[in-house]
C-alpha cells in the first residue's frame, strides 16, 4: 500500500509513472459553509489516498465513488454536486461540486498544486532547524534549508518542498533568495546569526525576518546593526524572540510549533 498522506505533483507524478490506477478528485464550485475551498484536490487509488478534501463524510464517499469508478473502468470525467445538509447530514450546510477524473498525462498538467502559504529560507540545521523543517514537510510551503555543515542534515529523504543547501560563507546565500521570501535564522553561531540578519536587512524585501534568541539578544544586535547603518524602522521588522506570545517551552518541537504557526499568521498564498 502507498503511504501518501499528502498530494504533491511529485506524488501524483511518481502513481503515474508507476502505472497505478488512480483518481484525481477536485473541489469545484462552493456555495457557504464547506470543509475545503475550490480547487483542493485528492489522489485516490484502490488501497491509497494522498490528499484530503476536508475528511468526514463527503470525503469518506467521495472515496468510495472515486473506486467504484476506478472498478468499473471509467475513464470519462464526472461531476458530483453536492449540499452538505440535506444529503450527507453534514453541518456545515454549505453545497459544493466535486470532480472526478482519472489519472493520466492529460489530467496531470491540467492539475494546479495549491500555491504555497510561505517561501522559507531557513539558516540552521540544529535541533530547532531540524524541529522546523519537520514541521514544514505537511504544509503547502517552500523551504531552502541552509547550513555550513552538510553533515547536520537529516539522512532521510526529504519531501521535494524541502531542499537542502550547504554552503560556505553561509550569509552570502540571502542573495539568491527571492523577494517577499521569510528569512528565518538560528544557526550555532551568534556572529553569523548577525552577519546573515545584516544581508537579509541589506537586502530590504524580506516578506517577514526571524531571529532566534532573547530579548538581550535582540538589543545586543540591534545596537551591532544601527552601527552597521540600519534604521530604527529596518530593526523593528526583525523578529526576535520568534515564536506566537502566550506559548511557552524550549523544546525544539514546542518552539518550531509556535514559530510555524507565526509565520502562517503573517502568510498569504503567493
Amino acid at each position: 500500500m502507498i503511504a501518501a498522506p499528502e498530494l504533491t505533483a511529485a506524488t501524483a507524478q511518481a502513481w503515474l509513472a508507476s502505472g497505478l490506477p488512480a483518481m484525481l478528485v477536485r473541489v469545484g464550485a462552493t456555495r457557504g459553509s464547506v470543509p475545503r475551498e475550490e480547487g483542493v484536490t485528492m489522489l485516490v487509488s484502490a488501497d491509497a489516498v494522498a490528499g484530503t478534501i476536508g475528511g468526514g463524510h463527503l470525503e469518506w464517499e467521495a472515496i468510495a465513488r472515486a473506486r467504484a469508478a476506478l472498478a468499473q473502468g471509467h475513464t470519462a470525467p464526472d461531476e458530483w454536486r453536492v449540499s452538505l445538509g440535506p444529503t450527507l447530514g453534514q453541518c456545515c450546510g454549505g453545497a459544493l461540486s466535486l470532480h472526478f477524473e482519472p489519472l493520466s498525462a492529460q489530467s496531470l498538467a491540467a492539475w494546479a498544486a495549491p500555491p504555497p502559504r510561505f517561501r522559507l529560507q531557513l539558516y540552521g540545521a540544529g535541533h530547532v532547524g531540524r524541529a522546523i523543517a519537520q514541521a514544514c514537510t505537511t504544509l503547502p510551503c517552500t523551504v531552502r534549508w541552509l547550513d555550513e555543515r552538510d553533515d547536520e542534515f537529516p539522512a532521510a529523504t526529504l519531501p521535494a518542498h524541502i531542499h537542502t543547501v550547504a554552503a560556505q560563507p553561509l550569509e552570502d546565500e540571502v542573495a539568491d533568495a527571492q523577494p517577499g521570501d521569510f528569512h528565518l535564522i538560528l544557526t550555532h553561531s551568534h556572529a553569523l546569526d548577525l552577519a546573515l540578519t545584516h544581508a537579509v536587512l541589506q537586502r530590504g524585501d524580506a516578506g517577514w525576518l526571524g531571529l532566534i534568541g532573547s530579548a538581550t539578544k535582540r538589543a545586543r544586535f540591534e545596537h551591532r546593526l544601527a552601527e552597521r547603518g540600519h534604521p530604527p524602522a529596518a530593526l523593528a521588522q526583525m523578529v526576535c524572540p520568534i515564536g506566537l506570545a502566550g506559548i511557552s517551552g524550549k523544546e525544539p518541537g514546542v518552539i518550531a510549533a509556535a514559530v510555524v504557526a507565526q509565520m502562517l499568521l503573517h502568510s498569504h498564498p503567493y
